[in-house]
This record gives structure tokens, sequence and C-alpha cells, in this order.
């Protein structure tokens, strides 16, 4: 199917099958692996025959679709129906919000996620013994976003709203350093996950309340693109009630979003929990994505001006075997080719619960091959991990800390070069990560 940006009820059945669901009413000598020496060389800017292809194709195909669907009658073929066209119009943002998504999906580069709740950010600094204070927690973001060269490697960041409105204690607003280094500020704007009623034992994501007028508030701070994280469990179904409350709160977001000039980062987390095969995950992940894009369409969200931070397709974390990169990459890509159009400008995957070297090697292997979309990273724990163990909370340690910030985010800009190699990593980046039931 050639996916063409104006939409119809019969169109969109293509994509989902015969019968779309109702609306929802609802100085230190410090040791670093051989490929941080190693300087990578950019890749070239220019666009792929592929992709040029498939955007020529996706405009020939968008101008034309109004009139090839007015010279047909409507009533000769039982693929066309007298449906309502709706067509997706250019807000005052659209153009911004193409250039903010093209910017932060540019080569070899990706996100960082340090939009931790003050809840889970304590958890995070009592692993290293530290009280969860706005104080510690300033600190450690501080760390983060003062590291000298980051915007080398890393193209946005997703702040939790606490940071978006602090400045470091030189009295610089945190959104100014992010800007210095050419790396674009993003703001987490859902409210948590709370339980869904009628379901299988699953959650929902509130925040829809009100999210307009905070939207527009965060763009006057600074803030470029948003984030909305829902879940899908499969050792609880997943149940359609589920899938197609993730699917709809997504889409009102991404739309609220759009209106306020922030690009939405569109986040239906596939949870790792589980003992399922990687064909299993590999059904949901295609179920989910369908749904999302239904409703996305269905809510006129402009597909170039978003970004999208999937689920890596893996096996459940307790399933008795591995999968290896090649083969995730394999899966992951099967399943994105078949539900993404290419008018998305990026993928940056979440790592969820994977190791750090794990989560760049399933990058490395997704990009040995030219791809439609820009297929990079949005990681938290992925890349913090080892700077949370180095720094220790201590001043004289923050040098060493940045340094690891460094080389895990270049381990990971050459991973979305297709360049990256594990050799030299040290065995703390080696270790899972996973939590059961892990909340952010």
């Amino acid at each position: 199917m050639k996916f063409v940006h104006i939409e119809t009820s019969t169109k969109l059945r293509t994509l989902r099958g015969n019968h779309p669901p109702a609306h929802i009413l609802c100085n230190k000598s410090i040791k670093v692996p051989p490929f941080f020496i190693n300087s990578h060389q950019p890749s070239s800017n220019k666009p792929s025959p592929d992709s040029i292809m498939a955007c020529s194709s996706f405009v020939k195909l968008s101008s034309s679709s109004s009139s090839s669907l007015s010279n047909q009658r409507l009533g000769s073929s039982p693929c066309l129906r007298p449906h309502r066209v709706s067509v997706v119009r250019a807000g005052s943002y659209t153009h911004e919000l193409v250039k903010t998504a093209k910017t932060i999906a540019s080569p070899g580069r990706g996100i960082l996620a340090i939009d931790e709740s003050n809840a889970t950010c304590g958890k995070r600094l009592a692993s290293i013994g530290l009280d969860n204070t706005e104080v510690n927690r300033q600190a450690y973001r501080q760390l983060l976003l003062t590291t000298p060269g980051l915007g080398e490697y890393i193209s946005g960041s997703i702040l939790f709203e606490e940071t978006l409105y602090q400045s470091t204690t030189d009295g610089k607003k945190f959104v100014d350093c992010l800007k210095a280094e050419n790396i674009v500020p993003g703001i987490k704007v859902d409210k948590g996950l709370v339980p869904l009623p009628g379901s299988n034992n699953e959650s929902w994501c509130q925040g829809l309340d009100g999210l307009a007028s905070r939207s527009a508030e965060y763009y006057k701070q600074g803030a470029r693109f948003a984030k909305w994280r829902t879940v899908v469990s499969i050792p609880c179904g997943p149940s359609a009630l589920a899938v197609k409350e993730a699917a709809w709160g997504l889409a009102r977001y991404a739309a609220i979003s759009q209106d306020n000039g922030l690009v939405p980062i569109v986040e239906p987390e596939i949870l790792l929990d589980g003992d399922h095969p990687i064909e299993r995950t590999l059904e949901v992940a295609e179920r989910v994505w369908a749904e999302v894009f239904y409703y996305l369409a269905e809510n006129n969200v402009v597909f170039e001006g978003i970004l999208l931070k999937p689920s890596m397709v893996t096996p459940g974390a307790e399933h008795k075997e591995k999968a290896t990169p090649e083969t995730i990459a394999n899966y992951t890509l099967t399943m994105l080719k078949r539900r993404v159009p290419p008018a998305v400008p990026g993928i940056m995957f979440l790592s969820g619960g994977q190791s750090e070297v794990e989560a760049t090697l399933n990058l490395n292997a997704m990009n040995q091959s030219p791809n439609p979309w820009h297929v990079s990273f949005s990681y938290a724990r992925a890349l913090q991990n080892t700077v949370l163990k180095t720094w220790q909370g201590l001043p004289e340690k923050a040098e060493a800390a940045q340094m690891a910030l460094l080389i895990r985010a270049k381990a990971n800009s050459l991973a979305q070069l297709g360049r990256y190699s594990a050799e030299g990593e040290s065995e703390e980046a080696k270790k899972g990560m996973f939590v059961k039931g892990y909340t952010y």
C-alpha cells in the first residue's frame, strides 16, 4: 500500500483491516574504549535515492489524490464509498515543526532523555547514596547538561518540568546550556500511568487535561518538542481496550503538541516483561502501531512534524533464548517498514532496560543498510548508568562522569552511522538494567 497524506475511512481500512473501531470516548587519566579515540567522519547529509523517490512519490500522491477522487464516480468501485474527506492542513507552526524534527533527526546524533520524575530520579540518586532533594537533582542534571562537546552526538534532550525551569549554580538556564550546544530542548508532558478500568490489569496514560495551556507555556520557556509515554503489556494481553486507549491518547497529545509548536515524540512502549518469543512481540508491535497511525491520521497530525520512540522488537526479558543484534534488527525493521510511512523523519529508539552495550549493538545492527527514516536513539538509563556510578555525587569526579557520558554518546552516534564496535567496552556497560514492572 502506498501511504497518501490524505485520508478517508476506506483508505485507512487498508492499514487496519476491514473493521475500523469506533471513536473512544474517552585533568584526570581516564580509560576510554578505542572507538572514542578514533573520531568518526560524519556521514553525508545528502538523502539516499530511495528517500528521494519516497518523498517525491509522497508529494505526487498528495497533490493528485483530491483530483483523482473527484474524477471517479462514487459507487463505481467497491473500494470507494461516499465518505467525508479530511485533509491535513498546514498550521501556523508546521514549517517550524518540520525543521525541528529534521534537526533532531540529524546524522550521527540522537536524544538524551533525562525526564525521569522526581520520584524516579530519587531512586537513581539513592543508588549512589544521595538524598532525593532538589539541590541534588539539580547538581546531577547540571553535570549532564553542561558536558562540553555533548552537542556533537546529542541533538535533543527531554527534560522533566522541574529541569526546564532550572538554571546552573552560575545562573545560566539549562535551556540556554542546551541551545549553546545546538541541542533542542524537549519536555515530558504526560502525567504518568494509572490503572485502566475494565482492562486486564493494564494502564492508561493521563495528562490531556490542560495540556494545551501547559504546552504553550513550555514553548515560551524554550521547549521545542514533547514526549508522552504510554505502555502496552504483552503478559496482560494486551486487551483491545488498552491498545485503543494508548493509541487515542497518543494521537490527541500529538495534535495538541503540534498546535502549540512542539514536535511530539510518539511513544507506545511495549514492555520487556514476559517470557514470550520475539514473534509474539512482532505481532503485538504491528497491532499497536497500526492503531496509533490510524488515530494520528484521524486527528490530522502532520507526520513530517513528529518523531517516534518505539521499543525494539525483542523476546520477553524472561524468555529462555536471547536474540542476536542481527535478529532484533531484522524483526524491528520489518515491523517499522510495515507500519511507518516514510514521511516520518526519525525513529528514536528507547532502550527499555537493555544494557548500555546491548542497546548500542542493536542500534548499530539496524543501521547496516539505508532506512526510509533516520534510525537513532532516545536513551535514558543506557546513556546515564555509567555516568551516575562514576560521579557518586562527588564534585571531584564530575569531570570523569562527563567523560563517561561523552563515551556513551559517541558510541551511540557511531551506532546511528552503522560504525560501532563493542571492543574495549567496560563490564559495567554490559550489565543489563531490566526491572520488572519498571515505572518512570
